[in-house]
């Protein structure tokens, strides 16, 4: 059996839970922090979520909502369409955020895998490492700013 391959991060964001969440599924904050990408879904169980290109109109990255219960958890697919990758479930990976208030403050989790069962997971997952600490610290200054 492989070794589990999962980026996972804890941040504090002087911020409340609804500005937390507002930050992840808004697509006006998203484009501020994720590249450029607008996240784009109705937000249900089994709906589709594309991060698509606030100027180009390009959807760099696709998948689905799999859990959504607002100021406490977001899980999704991601798959990257234009990576070269096959397009199929076993190349997607998950990502997970879960939010919990302290006081005035709001910790954000958040994991993504497994990249250990994905075609090329090493270099994805190297990949995705810092693009995650660029996105993690733009999405603070976007909420507390």
């Amino acid at each position: 059996m492989e070794k589990e391959l999962y980026y996972k991060k804890e941040i504090t964001i002087n911020a409340s839970l609804d500005e937390v969440w507002n930050g992840l599924v808004n697509p006006e904050i998203t484009k501020q922090y994720m590249f450029g990408c607008e996240a784009v879904s109705d937000w249900k169980s089994g709906s589709k979520l594309t991060w698509r290109g606030a100027t180009d109109g390009i959807d760099y990255v696709i998948g689905n909502v799999l859990e959504f219960e607002p100021g406490q958890l977001l899980v999704y697919t991601v798959f990257d369409p234009n990576a070269g990758y096959t397009d199929t479930p076993s190349n997607y990976l998950t990502t997970r955020y879960e939010l919990f208030a302290e006081g005035t403050k709001t910790i954000l989790t958040v994991s993504q895998g497994d990249f250990a069962k994905v075609e090329n997971g090493e270099k994805r997952f190297g990949d995705s490492q810092g693009g995650w600490e660029m996105a993690l610290q733009g999405l603070r200054k976007a909420i507390e700013e």
